[in-house]
């Protein structure tokens, strides 16, 4: 034993070395637990007790948890024997995490509170692990001799414990920002990975090829003027994929040009087995909105899709766009004839397609925070017979 612990006592350069050496200690750890397991150990080594034991508070279930010790307690680095739980106002730990007021007990039998841990010990010192904002848990240290512990020791503990409590907030702090950068890079990641989903599917092989080989029938069959039209068409729609592949944001005029551009296209592809309209509001004054992109085809295609695959006739989709200074209000609606539609009531894939697509909307509202809103309601008369979908998109301008 040391000279320092033989006398309990010390001097002011003594105290000064101690702290220096927990300052230099404390401060070069970068995780919590390797923190406190260094706390402990330097408690037991620099300090000469026989027991440290530092306990977090726990603020979900309200009790403190042992998250390291040094002495009998843990006979192996970082590995606990029987760690316990107290509960907040509980023994003289739970009432100093409480109070945040440090304690000295010299006599431990003599003080109702004292809970017994791996075995009875007649002097303990408790300090909390605290800042003027916040106590994150107490450094508890037992002797088996009774009066062991001094106010120089009380000293001594209550500036560690203060110096580790800076070092817990930075070392959270530093956590959580990590925490939210990774959440953003996750979100961000499955933005693009939902961006190329959905330019994959407007680029979707089974919808070029079938558009070509509408043209080419024109060709074949000398109907040169449809053939050019749908050429142009299609044209048009390839070089504005081309063209916002990387973008985020696309302008209403482009955005509804691409539509009509698209379902032309679709109309080709699938016989005219369906009808569309898409209109803007005379009233809206301001025409010059951006909107974010990749989401309006993506649905379009949901609704065909799904109604081809229910083979159903008299399909007629309307869309309305209303422009406010801050909004983008789509009004989507789409109806057909359930009486010689199979399959009428909607399928388990396409509904799957909906909430891959409510998804997205999701993730961009995280991520880009667009605060885009979106109501689906069925129309059933018996069967399915339609829909409707209000879409009110931000006015990125």
């Amino acid at each position: 034993m040391t000279d320092l612990v033989k006398s309990k006592t010390f001097n002011n350069e003594q105290f000064e070395d101690v702290l220096i050496y927990f300052s230099k200690s404390i401060l070069g750890k970068e995780n919590e637990e390797d923190l406190l397991w260094d706390l402990a150990k330097n408690c037991i080594a620099k300090l000469g007790f026989v027991d440290c034991v530092i306990y977090i508070i726990n603020t979900q279930q309200n009790v403190l948890e042992q998250k390291a010790a040094y002495g009998p307690k843990s006979p192996k680095d970082k590995n606990l024997y029987n760690p316990v739980t107290i509960n907040l106002g509980h023994g003289i730990t739970g009432t100093v995490a409480v109070t945040g007021k440090a304690e000295i007990i010299n006599d431990t039998s003599k003080d109702e509170r004292y809970i017994v841990d791996d075995e009875q010990r007649l002097s303990e010192i408790t300090v909390p692990i605290a800042t003027e904002s916040a106590i994150y848990g107490v450094l508890d240290c037992e002797h088996p001799s009774k009066g062991f512990f001094t106010q120089q020791h009380l000293k001594m503990l209550s500036t560690i414990a203060s110096i580790c409590a800076i070092k817990i907030e930075n070392v959270r702090a530093s956590k959580l920002i990590q925490e939210k950068q990774d959440k953003l890079l996750k979100i961000k990641q499955e933005v693009v990975e939902l961006k190329l989903k959905a330019l994959n599917t407007q680029m979707n092989p089974h919808f070029v090829f079938n558009a070509l080989n509408a043209i080419q029938y024109f060709i074949t069959s000398e109907n040169k003027k449809s053939a050019l039209e749908y050429l142009s068409v299609f044209s048009k729609l390839i070089r504005f994929y081309l063209k916002h592949i990387e973008k985020e944001t696309v302008t209403l005029d482009e955005e509804i040009a691409m539509l009509n551009w698209y379902l032309k296209l679709q109309q080709l592809r699938y016989d005219d087995q369906f009808q569309f309209e898409i209109t803007l509001d005379k009233s809206a004054k301001n025409t010059d909105a951006l909107i974010p992109s990749f989401i309006l085809q993506t649905l379009f295609e949901n609704i065909i899709e799904h109604g081809i695959y229910c083979q159903h006739t008299n399909q007629k989709i309307s869309t309305l766009f209303k422009v406010t200074q801050k909004n983008v209000i789509v009004n989507l609606s789409y109806s057909y004839d359930p009486k010689s539609a199979k399959n009428s009531n909607y399928l388990p894939e396409y509904r799957d397609r909906i909430v891959e697509w409510q998804n997205q909307i999701q993730l961009l509202n995280t991520f880009k925070n667009y605060k885009i809103e979106n109501k689906i309601t069925f129309h059933k008369n018996g069967k399915l017979t339609g829909g409707n979908i209000n879409l009110i998109l931000p006015n990125l301008q």
